[in-house]
């Protein structure tokens, strides 16, 4: 490795930046957020209106919104990032703003503290899976099987 590119992946470790992937699992902070919020509803019903406010955001966008250090680093590095690795998380960020946004708008039509819950419980048992499949695919791990993850919840 040339001396330009060890520097190079010494600072983006130095900032949380997998230097192999160019990603970052800062990203995934906003999707642990919804989670967290989700979990919060069947016990307290009323997290179902902060659930209701989380808005989806880009990779880009979470980190031009965030005080993350390095977030100038973060976008830059995931732009020259592989293009198949940055698509296969694409797709997978994407799924997941799927879910929680299309659980949102049900949420907003339910008004039974119940069926809330019920929509919350499904929520978390789709996208934690692939919270972990994105988490895998950030820190460079083989690419995980799908099926593997859903299988072992």
């Amino acid at each position: 490795m040339s001396p330009e590119a060890e520097a190079r992946a010494a600072e983006l470790q130095a900032a949380n930046i997998n230097p192999r992937t160019g990603l970052a699992t800062d990203y995934l902070n906003h999707f642990n957020e919804a989670i967290m919020l989700l979990e919060m509803i069947p016990d307290m019903p009323e997290c179902a209106e902060d659930f209701l406010t989380w808005c989806p955001l880009s990779y880009c966008e979470h980190f031009m919104a965030s005080n993350f250090k390095a977030r100038d680093l973060a976008i830059e590095a995931y732009e020259a990032a592989d293009a198949r690795v940055r698509i296969e998380f694409d797709n997978i960020a994407s799924a997941m703003t799927l879910i929680l946004s299309a659980v949102g708008a049900a949420m907003r039509e339910a008004h039974q503290d119940e069926t809330r819950a019920t929509l919350a419980g499904q929520a978390i048992g789709w996208v934690k899976p692939l919270v972990a499949l994105a988490g895998g695919i950030i820190n460079g791990g083989k690419e995980a099987d799908i099926e593997t993850i859903m299988a072992s919840r």
